[in-house]
């Protein structure tokens, strides 16, 4: 087998090594120094990706593949002109991520948070391709499809594949966030946390930014155009740092970032329905303090089954829930976590499928 290349993509707000900020602190690592300069010294291919830190999935996806083919992003004929922003953007084939991009490569995607369901639609235009895109004359590869066979996994980690209640509880008239009990300092650390993910007011369609696509209808309208692609090994990493009480509610544990204490507590006192007519049930109470668990471990309809130590191609392969919240696959924000020894063990497994 080829060897693999490993590509690991931000979240929400997030950076790579494209970013000056990533000098400061590595998103992957972040208070215990670079993680994937780390696994280079382990043998890994690694490479951190910069994608627009507040952009829409698909716009994501088109910058990835810039990056990686060492090309000018192009957002698609078809797409720039309904959501109305540029057709192209940075010009990468001065400074690739990644050596050689050809049909020898063979690639890892590792997304965390909202950098999942930048993988995941990656893999699904690197496979298939899109057709409005082919109807307008596409000249970017990416639209055309045919590239399955570079895809060796696909990695989410602490992704909300099916969206998070995180947004769609302060849409429903019938929930109070407010009267949600939490900590009395959780509200001002909420605002914090809040700050910079609104969509820019650049002119562009609203629908075109992360903010929408992790809306709970909406990941659902992205998981119906993305196959679960026969030959890829598929592997999802939840989290958890929330217990059920006496009356049903998840309540964080001890430990959580103070950031996402309030937003935790109301997720895990949250049920009720989307504007779409989605049901949130019981299950999705337990959560990361951004994420709910349930969301994390495959996207609804797809296949999927608890990872035993082998993993399958073509169904999602689900990992134990990590005992931590969201950012702790990260190494933490304002609370210090060793992960070196977790990605070891992760890519260990990766590298033994299909040997």
């Amino acid at each position: 087998m080829s060897r693999l290349t490993y590509i690991f993509v931000h979240g929400l707000c997030g950076w790579g090594s494209y970013d000056p900020a990533y000098r400061r602190m590595p998103y992957w690592g972040m208070r215990g120094g670079d993680l994937v300069a780390w696994l280079r010294t382990q043998g890994y291919d690694a490479y951190a990706a910069s994608v627009a830190p507040t952009g829409s999935a698909w716009d994501r996806a088109c910058e990835l593949y810039a990056q990686l083919a060492g090309t000018v992003v192009d957002y698609g004929k078809a797409h720039s002109a309904e959501y109305r922003h540029a057709r192209f953007g940075r010009d990468f084939s001065s400074c690739p991520l990644i050596p050689d991009w050809s049909d020898e490569t063979r690639l890892v995607l590792l997304g965390h948070s909202f950098g999942g369901a930048t993988v995941r639609l990656f893999s699904e235009l690197l496979a298939h391709g899109d057709a409005a895109e082919r109807d307008a004359g596409a000249e970017s590869p990416l639209f055309l499809g045919g590239m399955e066979a570079r895809i060796h996994s696909v990695v989410t980690l602490a992704s909300p594949m099916n969206g998070t209640t995180a947004y769609d509880l302060f849409l429903d008239p019938a929930f109070d966030p407010g009267a949600v009990p939490a900590p009395w300092w959780s509200g001002g650390m909420a605002r914090m946390m809040a700050l910079g993910t609104a969509p820019k007011q650049d002119g562009r369609d609203l629908r075109d930014y992360a903010d929408y696509d992790m809306h709970i209808d909406h990941a659902m309208e992205m998981n119906a155009r993305i196959h679960t692609l026969e030959n890829v090994y598929y592997y999802a990493v939840p989290c958890s740092i929330t217990d059920p009480g006496a009356d049903g509610n998840h309540r964080p544990r001890k430990g959580i970032e103070p950031l996402f204490m309030k937003r935790s507590c109301q997720m895990g006192a949250y049920t009720g329905t989307t504007e779409g007519g989605y049901a949130v049930d019981d299950r999705w109470k337990e959560n990361d303090g951004l994420v709910n668990t349930f969301s994390a471990t495959a996207p609804v309809g797809a296949p999927s089954r608890p990872y035993d130590g082998t993993a399958l191609p073509g169904v999602w392969n689900v990992l134990p829930a990590v005992d931590g919240d969201h950012m702790w696959l990260q190494g933490g924000l304002m609370r210090k976590h060793e992960i070196r020894a977790f990605y070891g063990e992760l890519l260990g497994k990766v590298e033994r499928a299909g040997g």
